[in-house]
């Protein structure tokens, strides 16, 4: 009878407790039980590793996917579901070829051949993904799969950059070069030889306006992030542009400058002027003769502060602006070069306000002017000098020169 219960309890798969009865089959029911319960401990404990390693699986930046020996799906993670446009759930157990049909994977997966990766366009993300496949176990395969979009973007634009340096740095020394052979092997008037010296020297300085540029860009990208306790007041960045604006302006636009007078900064005070003052030349040159450059200080409501280059000049066509970032590019290359631009200045405003925690914002229509604005976050900002009054102001404007 005993041995009948005992029997009983492991056809019902051990559910509840062995049954507790004296002698040899209590004893066996007892051991039984303990070894059965044992080994849900460690079955659990399994599935508990299990779920922690999928779990690390799931959060990888990458893609993950296991293939049986008949290349169907046996699990993926979400990312790796993103690059070749699965469904985790529904495609589980399909064949990946019956659901990826590029012909670059399809063929790199039944070449056998993986020592090296291939890039193919990801029916999911639309973008360029790298797939690495790494066989294991009895024709097994593990696909690693990262999107590298982002990184054959920065590849373009790096090789653009080459070559862009190398065009403008041999444009003028090819000038200065016929202007060394002419001066050489021609007889020139006193007037002619100087004309020829001022060419000469206006290629000079375009080259180093260049160098000048292609450092501070380098030295941005190379440096630590701008101190944030150092407080640089806005009013004095203003004073020092302003007297390069009225510089190069001659007396040919309204340049205002106001709202500063209490404000501050925490940056790195020469990258902030450079900034500053990329925006502002850029508004003087672009500005046709009796045009205005308003230049503002604004402390927002959520505590973040703009600085503000409006302008009267000629404007920008919205397909330029989203590219109007980007080294080297020009709307108008050879406006930009006749009024001494290199290409850069934008680029280097924007790495400035981001390396501050802040941004670059574009607003421009053609012949109703451009804004840009450098918006800081509220971290970076400080509305008062210690004892100033923050509700004052400061307006100046020039006049123009009538004559």
């Amino acid at each position: 009878w005993r041995g009948h219960r005992f029997m009983d309890w492991l056809r019902r798969q051990q559910e509840g407790p062995a049954p507790r009865d004296a002698g040899f089959w209590g004893e066996v029911g007892y051991r039984v039980e303990r070894s059965v319960r044992a080994l849900e401990r460690r079955v659990d404990a399994e599935h508990a590793h299990l779920d922690q390693f999928l779990s690390a699986i799931e959060a990888s930046p990458n893609g993950v996917m296991l293939l049986d020996a008949s290349d169907q799906i046996e699990w993926c993670n979400s990312v790796a579901a993103d690059h070749f446009g699965l469904d985790p759930l529904r495609d589980r157990r399909q064949r990946i070829t019956n659901l990826v049909r590029s012909p670059v994977f399809v063929t790199y997966l039944q070449s056998g051949d993986y020592d090296e990766a291939v890039n193919f366009t990801g029916p999911g993300s639309g973008g360029t993904v790298a797939v690495l496949i790494r066989p294991y176990g009895e024709g097994m395969k593990l696909v690693l799969s990262q999107d590298i979009t982002e990184r054959e973007r920065n590849d373009a634009m790096r090789r653009d950059f080459v070559a862009n340096v190398s065009h403008e740095i041999r444009t003028p020394l090819t000038v200065l070069a016929g202007f060394i052979e002419t001066m050489g092997s021609l007889p020139l008037t006193e007037a002619e030889r100087r004309r020829v010296l001022e060419l000469m020297s206006q290629q000079t300085v375009r080259m180093q306006t260049l160098v000048g540029d292609l450092l501070t860009l380098a030295q941005l990208e190379g440096s630590p992030r701008p101190p944030a306790d150092r407080w640089v007041p806005v009013h004095r960045l203003f004073a020092q542009v302003r007297s390069d604006a009225e510089a190069l302006s001659s007396g040919r636009h309204a340049l205002r400058f106001s709202g500063a007078d209490v404000a501050q900064i925490a940056g790195a005070e020469a990258e902030l002027l450079s900034a500053l003052a990329n925006l502002v030349n850029n508004a003087v040159r672009y500005t046709p003769s009796g045009g205005s450059v308003d230049v503002s200080w604004t402390l927002r409501s959520d505590g973040a502060g703009e600085i503000e280059v409006r302008d009267s000049g000629i404007g920008i066509a919205r397909e330029h602006l989203p590219r109007l970032t980007e080294r080297f590019y020009r709307v108008d290359g050879s406006r930009s070069r006749d009024t001494g631009g290199t290409g850069l200045g934008l680029s280097i405003v924007k790495h400035v306000a981001q390396r501050h925690g802040g941004e670059l914002e574009v607003r421009s229509e053609p012949g109703k002017g451009s804004s840009f604005k450098l918006i800081f976050p509220a971290a970076r900002v400080r509305g008062a000098e210690p004892g100033g009054d923050a509700r004052r102001t400061v307006q100046s404007a020039d006049r123009i020169d009538a004559a």
